[in-house]
């Protein structure tokens, strides 16, 4: 089958993921889909118990399984099981190959954008509509910014990096190679600074002269924020991916290969070391430090330092454990009070 066309054998995808085939090599798929609704021509994953289990009722001709895993009800004569490693880590490069391409800008200046003659344009940029690009700013080579885009001055946008639609970078801010900002994306705004004025009336904003760094390889989901450092620099470490709608706030530190979830809210100066994982909704007091390789349940609350290599959980945020306990605790709380109750009014006995 012709790659091009986007159609293959099982055969042929087994020996791209470099799987174990099991079935009918000759089975046709030119789509990706889930378990329960995906048909003939399409592909699936199974990749725990659960979904082996239910391979017997799929429409599906073919499917991508992790070793160990025996899915019921195959049929090796007219479909197909290509056993890997791992299935969720195979469906990154097999979603690739049928992803379409992105539509990008022609390469060049748009005739709608803006660059100031003082700013400098690497080799092979695709600059769409409505792109400003301030004085002196440095945009590397191959960097795409999709319509709408605003970098200000002195901004230093590294080669192979993309910025979707409207997303804006504040004056000095500086982003790595490769870097990936989806669309809505804020980096450098002020910091949210404000101390009471003389005699207790009114606010006085704190300025905020320090910049952002976005190391190589990062991306940052839709609507996001970075803010600007009161003095020195907010720093986005090397491969650390944040999800949609997250809130990273001045001066703060953020480690290489760090995930942060949705909707998590880093207050300032917070520190994430490397290999951090932070579940959706979870909210970081200033000047908290999460080591190395730790891990944050959804909607924990931290107020205190997190050891690294440790798993908490919880509001507010307790080692794993201990908030499993105090929950499981909790939830024997109301037959307590009900015997106390009957106790004190003499129905107990």
């Amino acid at each position: 089958m012709s790659e091009q066309q986007g159609r293959y054998t099982a055969g042929e995808l087994a020996s791209r993921l470099g799987g174990r085939l099991e079935g009918c090599g000759e089975v046709i798929v030119s789509g990706v889909n889930a378990l329960e609704e995906a048909t003939a021509e399409q592909i699936t994953f199974i990749a725990n118990a659960r979904h082996a289990r239910r391979w017997g009722s799929s429409g599906a001709g073919s499917a991508v399984v992790s070793e160990g895993l025996e899915p019921a009800g195959h049929d090796p004569e007219r479909r197909a099981l290509i056993y890997v490693a791992d299935a969720e880590l195979a469906s990154a490069e097999l979603l690739g190959m049928f992803a379409e391409p992105e539509v990008v800008p022609e390469e060049g200046v748009h005739a709608m954008a803006w660059v100031d003659e003082t700013a400098v344009l690497g080799r092979g940029v695709r600059i769409g509509p409505h792109v400003s690009v301030d004085r002196e700013a440095v945009v590397g080579a191959g960097v795409v910014l999709h319509a709408g885009v605003r970098l200000y001055a002195r901004v230093e946008v590294g080669s192979g990096s993309v910025l979707h639609a409207n997303c804006v970078v504040r004056q000095g801010c500086r982003l790595g190679r490769d870097v990936i900002l989806h669309q809505n994306v804020s980096i450098g705004a002020d910091g949210f600074g404000y101390r009471p004025g003389p005699g207790g009336r009114g606010l006085v904003k704190m300025p905020h002269i320090g910049t952002v760094v976005i190391e190589d390889g990062v991306e940052i989901g839709a609507n996001s924020c970075v803010d600007r450092a009161k003095f020195g620099a907010t720093v986005i470490g090397a491969g650390t991916k944040v999800d949609n709608l997250v809130q990273i706030a001045h001066n703060c530190r953020v480690g290489r290969e760090t995930v942060i979830a949705g909707q998590t809210g880093l207050a300032g100066s917070v520190e994430l070391g490397d290999g951090v994982r932070l579940g959706g909704d979870v909210a970081v007091a200033e000047h908290v430090r999460v080591g190395d390789g730790a891990s944050v349940g959804g909607k924990s609350g931290l107020a205190k330092d997190v050891p690294a290599g440790e798993s908490w959980l919880g509001y507010p945020g307790l080692r794993g454990m201990e908030t499993l306990r105090i929950w499981a605790a909790l939830r024997k709380l109301p037959g307590m009070v009900k015997r106390g109750s009957e106790d004190r009014s003499g129905k107990g006995g």
